[in-house]
């Protein structure tokens, strides 16, 4: 059967799901707009996870778990909530056969469950502050998905603390989106831009929301990562309160966090290319994969021979290696499919290497002889593979990074700002100093959303490209999933 990925020049998004159907991450569930994870996608999502979950004890937070299930009554409580949500509930209103006395709601996010046990947990300043994570799946009734970007039923990790004070809440919303950013840069390889919200983008029922935007392969943007200060909103309506050492009673400050499974369909769009995946060496399931190579039966053995010693080497050395020893597929097949998986790094070893002890050595970041290495001495062979992990770990952020800088643009007007838009894309940077209706107004007329005020603002004053207004803020725009 011939494995076809359709060029990402020529249709973005079909390169995408084709991506990830020849790279067998996931494929469409019989319930529209859900997806199956398969293993390959799924120790992906695991990478994710466990870098985060790793991120998340160093910070202090404990991991539990909250029902799937949220009374319709809880999710009222609190009005900008239920508002921002209503459109993508999914809601039970029957169970065993008999009507519920009250509808329940699917997860679509747990500050309101989370918040009725934080009230009764919380009585005074001593069990303050409360800092907890929670691994769950969500469920929102979404009209158009696409794999892993937005789907009906997704993954993630859903962060809610609760503090004394709205200066420990805001220092717990800016340290997990640095937590966020952190991961993003050093396990995903992808740069991203910290910052703010407008009030129009933010979290339903939050103060203020922060995120991390990252630029994909085709200039359009993802929001990869969001941490929102919530204030006291979610506190006064589910009645959280502690006792102050001054003996006065008073509101918690509350956060929420999360990241969730489109970080998988962020790595494959952000480091993707012709050929199909590739995957940063920290989050890659494998790493090394080794092809023998034989064209006679005699030298069989010595080849395997050798490949299952280098394999053994690598392993013992923590490296997360396979050995492709399947007989019915051509070396130059599996070149191409593992090249399709993402691997980082591939081994070739054949007749002459057992004869010199040494192996080749292939990066799946440089394409053809460029990427080859070669003559390299078996008994230095995981000191090597260490190094040019850390080397294509490293030049995935860089390639991301310089990507990103050549496609983000500075406009003064409206007019430049349409014309970039459409026929540049990316990201454009521009004085900004206009209203949610300015926001909405730009969406309409050229599908680009305001992303973020980067927190690295500038000092200097300038223009807002639509009102004229004179202005100290920067924001960015771009079209986004």
């Amino acid at each position: 059967m011939e494995r076809r990925i359709t060029p990402r020049q020529e249709d973005y998004s079909r390169w995408y799901l084709d991506v990830i159907r020849e790279a067998d991450l996931a494929e469409n569930a019989p319930v529209r707009g859900c997806m199956v994870i398969k293993p390959y996608g799924y120790r992906i999502w695991e990478g994710v996870r466990d870098g985060l979950d790793r991120r998340f004890r160093e910070t202090g937070h404990q991991n539990a778990y909250f029902p799937l299930f949220i009374p319709m009554s809880f999710l009222q409580k609190e009005a900008e909530h239920v508002e921002g949500f209503a459109p993508e509930l999914a809601v039970v209103t029957i169970g065993g056969g008999k009507e519920l006395e009250e509808p329940l709601v699917v997860r679509p996010t747990s500050e309101t469950i989370i918040g009725y046990m934080y009230s009764k947990w919380i009585q005074s300043y001593r069990d303050l502050p409360v800092l907890i994570n929670q691994w769950a799946n969500v469920v929102r009734w979404e009209l158009r998905t696409r794999p892993f970007l937005r789907t009906m039923e997704f993954l993630w990790q859903e962060g809610h603390t609760a503090h004394a004070t709205a200066e420990e809440a805001m220092e717990e919303t800016l340290r997990m989106l640095d937590v966020y950013a952190d991961f993003a840069i050093r396990d995903a390889a992808i740069p991203v831009i910290k910052g703010r919200k407008s009030d129009r983008e933010k979290f339903a029922g939050a103060v203020a929301s922060y995120t991390i935007e990252a630029m994909m392969g085709n200039g359009w943007a993802l929001q990869a990562g969001t941490s929102h200060y919530l204030g006291d909103n979610f506190a006064r309506a589910f009645d959280i309160k502690y006792l102050a050492p001054d003996n006065e009673v008073k509101y918690c400050h509350t956060t929420s966090w999360g990241m969730s499974t489109r970080m998988v369909g962020a790595i494959i769009m952000t480091h993707g290319d012709d050929q199909g995946l590739r995957l940063p060496p920290v989050l890659a399931p494998i790493q090394v994969v080794i092809v023998p190579i034989w064209r006679q039966e005699q030298e069989r053995a010595a080849v395997l021979g050798l490949a299952d010693q280098v394999r053994q080497m690598l392993a013992d050395g923590g490296v997360r290696v396979h050995l492709d020893a399947r007989e019915d597929q051509t070396p130059g097949f599996k070149f191409n499919d593992w090249e399709m998986r993402g691997v980082p790094v591939r081994i070739e070893i054949g007749p002459r290497d057992v004869q010199n002890n040494a192996i080749v050595l292939a990066r799946r970041d440089r394409p053809g002889r460029e990427g080859k290495i070669f003559g390299v001495p078996v008994p230095s062979a995981l000191e090597r593979v260490r190094e040019l992990l850390a080397e294509v770990q490293q030049g995935l952020l860089e390639q991301a990074t310089a990507f990103r800088e050549a496609n983000t643009h500075t406009v003064t007007d409206y007019e430049t700002f349409k014309e970039v838009i459409e026929e540049a894309g990316g990201f454009i940077r521009a004085y900004w100093a206009g209203t949610s209706e300015d926001e909405a107004r730009i969406q309409e007329e050229t599908k680009a959303t305001l992303r973020c005020f980067p927190l690295d603002q500038p000092e200097e004053e300038g223009r807002c490209f639509l009102t004229g207004a004179k202005t100290r803020q920067i924001a960015i725009f771009a079209r986004a999933y």
